[in-house]
């Protein structure tokens, strides 16, 4: 008992302490206060981070902890010292938020007692919750402390208390006691049931409370009813013994009254959107205790439920014909009225009034009563229309009396929840056979169908009525609810129970009575009264719409029979017929076709159940999504008036169909599919087919049809009355396949048959039939036409059988006797189709023609473009040139290979003018991107050590950290006409209202035609025809031998030096200066010796250059531009370096040969990029490039090395010289073999670099084995190509005693010494080809692994936004202010500033908990790219919304791989965001 004492003391105290009111003495107001703020929710992080600044005068960091703290905690004290001091602190805070909104912010002084006080009861919270972790005896003591209640007090027990305090409480406050409450009551199944009953006895004002209140649900204590409600047993046992049902709905009805009108009609003009949302919480209630139907009915159950179910009505009564509105007539609405709050609260009560419908289907009595006190609540709220005058309509002998109404011009209403109701209670009235007993509870003399069907009819008329813009001055709020009222959120409860009600009056009343009520509805009876003499087109346009929008619903009421309970039909049987007519319109993925099915009360739409009986599924490619493919057999399925299609969908289907149907060589008729038969309380719409005034509306309109003067009719009327023609005739033919004709009474046939009149020139509907078919502009109904005389002539012949069995089979012989009739048709539709088919045949066989003579007239240019597939037409006109043979294939040495010049014209893509391009003409441009790349890195992550302004690129880092990229588009401009381009692009730019997509201030702009991102030009230059005299190359090659060559290397050195240094160390390399001192030879040598003068350019290629190198320059050190600055001709050296070994590397990753794979823009971009190299070095001083290349010869590169081939034994020859110079680093007992193997394939791809550098920089042709493979072959054609023996090793056996001091000075080097010990880190060769990190198969993996991750900046435990970076593996904590960086001053989130490091400011990122890729660049820039992970149906799932099982796709992800190594990121952001632009877009740098 003291145990139980302790702990109700103790949680007294966490109650006292917990709230405003602390029992304290009066204070002094000079004792310690503090400021305290608390959080809400109408301040963003910006708002209260600027009050803080500008109210307690702190900086920027100080504010956002104080932000962060608030949004986590719920409070903070943002101030403390004397009561003066922090009244003051409150003041300026409140009047500096109601600068930037219209609340101020929630800022309170409280004593320091106080803040003690709560501190302690929060810990205490957390302490408790441990205890009862791990204790279940503290549990229990705990739970009954918190109920019991004290004798002879009114007040709650403790735990009641503690809920009804927890909207006055702050956030952490609260989540304390949520903890509370799950570690203890809901522990404890008895006391979970105890908590839930003391929760609903104050459900009401805790509802209230949090409604008023301004945080989010998730962090009140009504957010745990679905803790409670969801247990089937504690919703069942809450509804008995607390009437949960009538309490929820007696909140709804108490926290709604602002809304109604003088009527007790809701009326939602003005609403509060964010109140209205915190009322859907208490419909989700409602949801919750009704998502597990009873099995067991008790008669207190049964009692309870109805109080509930009456208690509902109440609710659906103020709904009914809620927001009425009238046409407008003259002029327009001046303000659209809100329609929003209405149509959402229809949505979220679509669910519930299925599942009531479904608990009263549960017992019979039930259902009975509940319909019972449905038409009473109907008829209450049709008093008025009782009560109206009357009018008498006549039509065909047919006398109708009804209200006097008109929709056009009385008040109507879209909203009719209960009517709705009432119609489906009495589809599961006819489900379970109890419809015959209706009359127990409703008399049929209180029954009144035709005011039950009233409503629903009025809002079938609205609807065909705004379809005819009638209604078009009553603004975009009626189109919007119009549109929701026949979507597939709304339809269920809405439109579809509409027509079910007008199928209950079909089947209740007089057939004729009931088209006398929708004529006079419709307002069409004058129409086909022929009463009507007008040549207004808007009017006879208006009546035909109309015409054709009631008969649709005449097709709906007799055709529509997929419901269960109306038709003998399943619910599979439904969705399957969904599915179907989805498919119709085209191949559907599995996300579209669940988007267009209604979901149950679980967001089910029993999709995956019945979706493989009639569709077939096909699997994706590399992009694009799988589609489900209608099976041939379920094509007999469609109807082309399936009334949920939209009128686009319907067009689309009916088009496709026909179009099926044609390429199959089959007629164009597209009859209704036999119907399901009505179950047999619905058995008597079929009446409506054969009535009198159904036949007087089809004659009618076959007649204005066949009638030239008449425009009271259209094709689209035609196709309808056909379809109920044939519904007609279907539906006597089955009742006559099933019954002997004697005791079938529907007789459609014999009174579509029947003459209209007495008159001489009478006819019946088959006659009519007959002219129409001979009409020319119903050509396209003809196949219709004759499919229904077939028809009738079929049914004809079952009437005159009285045999079943021989009805049956005379009448397929009939068909087949009709079918012989029209094979004369059939067969000229076929010799059609084969005539149209040769002709194209023929035409395409004169293409064949034309192409081959042309290119045999120009074989040449297809021979040398063949290895460039995709190259532009406008890029090259070559001219005839003798073919190159093989062994002059080689671009170095005496036998060098001749230069393929080619006469290039190219096509200005801006102003459509062709230009030669030549050295002297104007300077032709690339658009081109320049981009710093980590693409080919070896060591991820690495860090620069210098800055751009003291970095020295003339040595690439043979792990390639970090590279300069020069990708292009492909498209040729002008320089001028670039450049006007440009200023008028930079023009725009300052007249554009939302945010650049690209920086002008870094030169970039969107190319002109591809939309593709850029930041420069290359200049186009011709490559130059060079010659060499093969006799003067020996006799070079004799004279100027290795050892000659090194000494000449050295004078020109010794020369430079003496001439440029004056006084200054010379610039020799350490490998020469040993031993070589003497040398002093004449700096003008040999060297000279068949140098040719330099080109001259025009001054435009010059401009362009000194552009595009400036470019170079700024990007690859990120520094400012500066055509002076001696590293220029560096930066241009290295791009070419890094492009050459990209694009190498990237066809080496695809397994494609060196020039045969080269896309056009590769091709034409590494071209102009060479030549632009060469000419480069004309705008710098010689003496810089003299430097430059003296500092390059200041190393010499010496390469690394089967069984018992000449290559091994020179290998293990060449290793064991080297080993003796390098000090017993390296082993000796590495077999030739190997050596060799891994000498060949390191060196292979700077071969292959080298050669595409030579074949571009020099025009000289490749061997053909380097055009079509990239296997075999391929290293001898490489050194064939650059004139070096297959074995390497022989360069060192033949100027071995030249190259062996430099081996020994090499070995002796520091720097290699190092990296032989494994001091440091060594590149090893071939460079590892980068790619993206390995994922998991299976997504769970990444899902499971983020749900591990933890910040390592923050220590709370609050979701935070995992995301992955595919470059590297590390996962970062996104969009959150606890990993802010600054860089330059700027505050970026985790991503970007990873990406700097990572990818050089580009990088790819997987948010693991939205499963969405996205790609950055930048600080400012970036997009959403679809994931890799797809679900068994072919699709992804960005936000993971649908939960399918996701896998990885191999083909995506080797596709966004390739995005990275061809370096598209930046092209995809570009384009990305010109076709979503916003006027507010994402902030990506805080990502």
């Amino acid at each position: 008992m003291s145990y139980i004492i302790f702990v109700y003391f103790y949680l007294f105290l966490l109650l006292v302490a917990v709230s405003k009111c602390v029992f304290l003495i009066k204070r002094e107001k000079n004792e310690r206060y503090y400021c305290v703020l608390f959080n809400d929710e109408h301040h963003s992080y910006d708002h209260v981070i600027y009050s803080l600044q500008r109210a307690l005068d702190c900086e920027l960091a100080e504010a956002q902890l104080h932000t962060t703290a608030i949004d986590k905690e719920g409070r903070r004290a943002v101030k403390a010292g004397a009561y003066a001091t922090c009244q003051e602190a409150k003041e300026d805070i409140k009047s500096h938020s109601e600068n930037v909104s219209q609340h101020p912010l929630h800022v309170e002084v409280l004593h320091s007692e106080v803040m003690a006080h709560q501190k302690f009861a929060l810990r205490l919270g957390s302490w408790m919750n441990k205890i009862m972790s791990y204790s279940s005896d503290f549990r229990q003591i705990f739970c009954q402390a918190c109920l019991k209640e004290e004798p002879g007090s009114e007040n709650p027990c403790l735990i009641s208390r503690l809920m009804l305090w927890d909207a006055k409480l702050y956030k952490g406050a609260r989540k304390i006691l949520h903890e509370l409450i799950f570690s203890s009551f809901f522990m404890e199944m008895d006391y979970k049931k105890l908590f839930a009953m003391e929760f609903v006895k104050y459900y009401k004002q805790l509802q209230k409370e949090y409604i008023s209140d301004d945080h989010d649900r998730s962090i009140s204590v009504t957010a745990l009813s679905v803790q409670m409600f969801t247990v089937p047993t504690l919703a069942r046992h809450l509804i008995e013994e607390q009437n949960v049902i009538s309490v929820i709905t007696e909140t709804l009805l108490e926290v709604l009254p602002e809304y109604l009108d003088r009527n007790n009609k809701f009326n939602f003009q003005g609403y509060s959107q964010d109140k209205l949302g915190r009322v859907y919480a208490v419909i989700c209630d409602l949801k919750y205790i009704l998502i597990s139907k009873p099995t067991i009915w008790t008669e207190r159950l049964r009692m309870q439920f109805l109080e509930g179910f009456r208690s509902f009505l109440k609710i659906l009564t103020c709904m009914q014909g809620m927001e009425e509105i009238r046409r407008q007539v003259g002029q327009h609405i001046e303000v659209d009225p809100d329609w929003e709050a209405a149509i959402a609260i229809q949505m979220q009560l679509k669910n519930i009034l299925l599942m009531f419908q479904e608990w009263c289907a549960c017992d019979e009595e039930l259902l009975l009563v509940a319909y019972k006190e449905c038409h009473k609540a109907v008829m209450r709220c049709s008093t008025s229309f009782i009560s109206s005058s009357k009018t008498i309509v006549q039509f065909c002998g047919h006398i109708l009396e009804t209200k006097s109404y008109r929709v056009s011009e009385d008040l109507v209403s879209i909203h009719l929840p209960l009517s709705r109701t009432l119609a489906g209670l009495h589809v599961r009235l006819s489900r379970l056979g109890a419809v015959s007993r209706l009359h127990e509870f409703v008399p049929f003399e209180d029954f009144q169908v035709e005011v039950l069907v009233e409503y629903p009819l009025r809002c079938l008329v609205l609807v065909a009525q705004v379809v005819a813009e009638m209604w078009r001055r009553n603004g975009l709020s009626l189109i919007s609810q119009v549109f929701y009222y026949q979507d597939v959120k709304c339809r269920e409860e809405m439109y579809d129970k509409d027509i079910i009600m007008l199928q209950i009056g079909a089947s209740l009343m007089d057939p004729n009575k009931f088209l006398l009520l929708v004529l006079q509805r419709y307002e069409l009876a004058d129409a086909f009264n022929k009463t009507i003499s007008t040549k207004d087109q808007d009017l006879i346009k208006q009546y035909n719409t109309l015409i054709e929008e009631m008969l649709q619903v005449l097709i709906y009421i007799v055709g529509e029979r997929y419901v269960p309970g109306v038709g003998n039909v399943t619910k599979e049987e439904v969705t399957m017929r969904e599915i179907i007519h989805l498919l119709c319109i085209e191949p559907m993925p599995h996300s579209a076709i669940a988007k267009n099915l209604p979901e149950n009360e679980n967001n089910e739409t029993g999709l995956e159940n019945v979706i493989n009986k009639v569709a077939i599924f096909k699997k994706p490619g590399v992009s694009g999504h799988g589609v489900y493919e209608l099976k041939d057999e379920s094509l007999k399925d469609f109807n082309m008036y399936f009334y949920h299609y939209s009128k686009t969908q319907h067009s689309k289907a009916e088009h496709m169909q026909k179009k099926r149907r044609k390429q199959e060589n089959k007629d164009e008729a597209l009859p209704p599919p036999p119907p399901p038969e009505f179950c047999p309380a619905f058995s008597k719409v079929v009446n409506l087919l054969n009535c009198d005034i159904m036949i007087y509306i089809l004659r009618t309109i076959f007649e204005r049809a066949i009638d030239t003067d008449s425009n009271l009719w259209t094709e689209g009327m035609l196709q309808m009355a056909f379809h109920i023609l044939a519904l007609g005739l279907l539906e006597e033919k089955q009742q006559l396949q099933k019954a002997p004709e004697e005791e079938v009474t529907f007789d459609f046939y014999h009174k579509a048959s029947r003459l209209g009149s007495s008159a001489m020139n009478a006819q019946n509907i088959q006659m009519l039939l007959e002219k129409l078919k001979g009409i020319p502009q119903l050509e396209g109904q003809k196949d219709m036409i004759t499919w229904i005389l077939q028809m009738f002539d079929t049914v004809k012949r079952l009437r005159e059988k009285s045999c079943l069995i021989i009805a049956t089979t005379s009448g397929l012989e009939s068909i087949k006797n009709d079918e012989i009739t029209h094979d004369k048709e059939k067969a000229e539709r076929k010799r059609k189709a084969e005539a149209a088919r040769l002709h194209r045949q023929k035409i395409m066989a004169q293409m064949s023609a034309l192409q081959k003579n042309f290119i045999e007239t120009h074989k040449l240019m297809y021979d040398n473009t063949s290895e460039m597939p995709g190259k532009e037409d406008s890029i090259m006109e070559e001219e005839s040139t003798p073919a190159v043979s093989d062994y002059s294939r080689i671009a170095l040495g005496p036998k060098r290979g001749p230069t393929v010049t080619e006469k290039e014209v190219l096509t200005c893509i801006l102003c459509q003018e062709e230009q030669e391009v030549k050295i002297e003409n104007n300077a032709m441009v690339l658009s081109a991107c320049v981009q710093k790349s980590t693409a080919l890195t070896q060591h991820r992550g690495k860090p620069i050590e210098l800055p751009g302004e003291t970095l020295d690129p003339l040595f690439m880092d043979p792990d390639l950290a970090y590279g300069t990229y020069t990708g292009s588009c492909g498209h040729v401009m002008h320089a001028v006409c670039w450049q006007k381009y440009f200023e008028a692009v930079q023009l725009s730019s300052q007249q554009r209202i939302h945010v650049d997509l690209f920086d002008l201030e870094s030169g970039e702009y969107l190319c002109p035609l591809c939309k593709s991102l850029c930041n420069t030009v290359i200049p186009i230059i011709p490559l130059q025809s060079q010659k060499i005299n093969s006799e003067n190359a020996d006799a070079l090659a004799q004279l100027l031998t290795l050892t000659r060559w090194i000494q000449t290397i050295l004078a020109r050195i010794s020369g430079y030096n003496m001439k440029h240094s004056k006084g200054e160390n010379p610039v020799i390399p350490v490998l020469f200066n040993q031993g070589m001192g003497d040398s002093t030879f004449e700096f003008h040598s040999i060297l000279s010796f068949g140098v040719q003068s330099s080109i001259k350019y025009s001054n435009s290629i010059k401009e362009m250059v000194i552009l595009f190198a400036t470019t170079i320059y700024r990007i690859g050190l990120k520094v400012p531009p500066d055509e002076t600055d001696p590293r220029v001709p560096m930066m241009t050296w290295s791009t070419c370096a890094f492009t050459i070994q990209a694009i190498e590397n990237l066809l080496g990753d695809e397994g494609k040969p060196l020039f045969g794979a080269l896309q056009n823009r590769q091709h034409n971009g590494l071209k102009a990029l060479m030549q632009f190299a060469i000419a480069q070095r004309i705008t710098c001083p010689q003496v810089l490039i003299q430097k430059h290349l003296i500092r390059l010869l200041s190393g010499l590169p010496l390469a690394q090395v089967e069984e018992d081939s000449e290559e091994a034994r020179s290998a293990s020859s060449f290793f064991a010289e080297v080993s003796q110079y390098a000090n017993g680093c390296i082993g000796c007992d590495i077999p030739g073999w190997y050596l060799w193997v891994s000498l060949k394939n390191g060196i292979t791809p700077y071969l292959r670099c080298a050669a595409l550098f030579f074949h571009y920089l020099l025009g000289v042709t490749p061997p053909e084995e380097l055009l079509t493979n990239s296997g075999e072959g391929e290293y001898t054609a490489l050194c064939s190509y650059l004139s070096l023996p297959t074995n390497l090793f022989l360069l060192f056996q033949e100027y071995w005693d030249t190259i062996q001091p430099l081996l020994q000075r090499w070995c002796a080097d520091s720097v290699l010494q190092s990296c032989l010990k494994q001091k440091s880190t060594v590149v090893r060769y071939p460079r590892k080809r980068n790619s993206l990190i390995e994922l998991p198969d299976d997504y769970s993996c990444l899902l499971n692994q983020a749900s591990h991750f933890r910040c390592p900046r923050s220590a709370d435990d609050e979701r935070k936004h995992p995301v992955l970076c595919l470059f590297c593996g590390a996962i970062l904590c996104s969009q959150n202010i606890c990993c802010q960086e600054i860089v330059n001053g700027e505050e970026v989130g985790a991503c970007i500033f990873h990406a700097l490091h990572c990818g050089a400011g580009v990088c790819i990122f997987l948010k693991i908990r939205e499963c969405r890729v996205v790609l950055v660049e930048g600080k400012a820039r970036g997009c959403a790219y679809p994931a890799p992970y797809l679900d068994e149906y072919g699709e992804t799932d960005p936000g993971l919304k649908r939960g399918n099982p996701l896998h990885l796709s191999r083909e995506r992800y080797r596709k966004l791989h390739l995005v990275w190594q061809q370096h598209c990121i930046i092209e995809e952001i570009a384009r990305s965001q010109e076709t979503n632009q916003m006027l507010f877009g994402f902030n990506w740098q805080l990502l």
